[in-house]
């Protein structure tokens, strides 16, 4: 209780005589740990638990250890051997993708294969690589469309697709997954296809150089020419920065540097009064069309940061804060000229900490220690339940909703304790973040 009190101090005011490093990474690890025993006993083996019925949740009918695999390089980082050793033994032993199911191709790619990579990558249990590898197999028919863009699910065991409507993000973040297996299994159609497909996006980006948010990947028509960072188009900047820097691909360090220079130009707006944000426009005229940000909106600050803009990256952040005190915890989605809340859920987030994380690591300014200390002591005030974590159906109301994705596991109490901690053998520096914050190293 007297952490919360500590820690509820007036908007963007930061003590500059706190120790540099004062940490919370125990308390972090703790709070994990309340949340992954919730699920090992409600829901173990399971996709997900359901925190308020204390149920499980399998994504597709049928589980694909979800949790555990997002989990597993979160229990390593955080040293927690005993829990990381038995996790692993059991997915190595019981997950299987031999399943007559259609997945959504994206989401798998980020949480399942890029959490099998890191573990592998952190352990050495070839295991996990053979594990990789038959997923990767199974999700590559993905990319026989006419355009080279993947098709949004397919079907694990029969290897049919389905869904030609989709979006940049599930486009192209595809290649830091699938271009490391190639590397790690010296087999480049991974990684060929998997650029292919991101090249194909940015090549259909407009004359102003703003991509759309929805695509099909049969005819490579824009099918919504609404243009933005959020949802649905957010991590293909991201990975087109970081594919560039994981690999050395002198392509997509390209394609970052001419996407970004209209990304700012087009879609940033300041203000002498309101800061820094990132809004709506039209991919064809630049038109402003919505002035909306919200959480998934709230990683920006961190690419910025990492591809050396920290001037942009400080402002944003800034921003990101500011949306998140207004109710002591970020909404979905707010309309900043006005600052009120356009969508008020919160599902467990990480974008934000992800960025303070950055911010701090790049700055070393303490004002991100207490920042990262407000939102921790908020996350717990507001979504801890007796046995886990909850969503939340209202940041204005607190009201608590009975999911918790297994994101809050592989980003947000990840990247909560790395503001907090210094892991031994971790480098910031040595590793390439996934969205779904798998850490992967440049080993080939």
């Amino acid at each position: 209780m007297s952490l919360v009190l500590v820690l509820s101090f007036a908007p963007v005011s930061y003590s500059r005589t706190q120790p540099a490093r004062e940490k919370l990474d125990a308390q972090v690890r703790d709070e994990f740990m309340h949340a992954w025993n919730g699920y090992k006993k409600y829901a173990w083996g399971h996709d997900d638990l359901r925190p308020l019925t204390k149920t499980h949740h399998d994504w597709y009918g049928q589980s694909l250890l979800m949790t555990p695999v997002d989990s597993l390089d979160t229990m390593i980082v955080m040293g927690l051997n005993d829990e990381a050793n038995t996790t692993r033994e059991y997915i190595a032993k019981n997950l299987s993708f031999d399943k007559d199911i259609y997945v959504q191709n994206f989401e798998i790619t980020i949480r399942l294969l890029g959490g099998l990579l890191s573990s592998y990558q952190l352990t050495g249990d070839k295991r996990l690589l053979d594990l990789a590898e038959d997923l990767g197999n199974r999700l590559l028919p993905v990319f026989d469309s006419p355009t080279g863009m993947p098709y949004r699910f397919v079907n694990l065991k029969t290897g049919k697709v389905r869904g030609a409507e989709s979006n940049p993000a599930e486009t192209g973040t595809l290649l830091i997954e699938f271009g490391t297996l190639a590397k790690l299994t010296n087999r480049p159609i991974f990684y060929e296809k998997a650029k292919r497909a991101l090249v194909e996006t940015y090549k259909r980006r407009s004359d102003i150089g703003l991509v759309g948010e929805k695509i099909n990947v049969e005819t490579g028509k824009w099918l919504v020419s609404d243009s933005h960072i959020s949802g649905a188009i957010d991590s293909y900047y991201e990975y087109l920065l970081k594919s560039w820097l994981l690999f050395g691909d002198q392509d997509c360090k390209r394609m970052w540097r001419e996407s970004i220079a209209s990304v700012n130009k087009y879609l940033a707006e300041a203000q002498v009064d309101r800061g820094l944000w990132y809004g709506h426009a039209d991919m064809n005229s630049g038109t402003r069309t919505a002035t909306t940000f919200g959480a998934l909106d709230a990683f920006f600050p961190a690419v910025l940061a990492l591809s050396g803009d920290l001037r942009r990256a400080k402002s944003l952040q800034a921003s990101s804060f500011r949306m998140w005190q207004l109710h002591g915890i970020e909404p979905e989605e707010l309309n900043f000229r006005t600052m009120e809340v356009t969508s008020a859920g919160y599902v467990l987030r990480p974008e934000i900490v992800e960025s303070t994380y950055y911010l701090y690591h790049y700055t070393r300014d303490p004002k991100y220690l207490a920042m990262g200390k407000v939102l921790f002591a908020d996350f717990v005030r507001y979504c801890k339940t007796e046995e886990a974590y909850a969503s939340l159906k209202s940041v204005v109301t607190k009201e608590k909703r009975d999911t918790m994705q297994s994101f809050v596991f592989a980003e947000t109490f990840k990247y909560f304790y790395l503001l907090f901690a210094t892991p031994a053998g971790f480098n910031f520096d040595q590793v390439v973040f996934n969205t779904e914050a798998h850490p992967i190293r440049k080993t080939w």
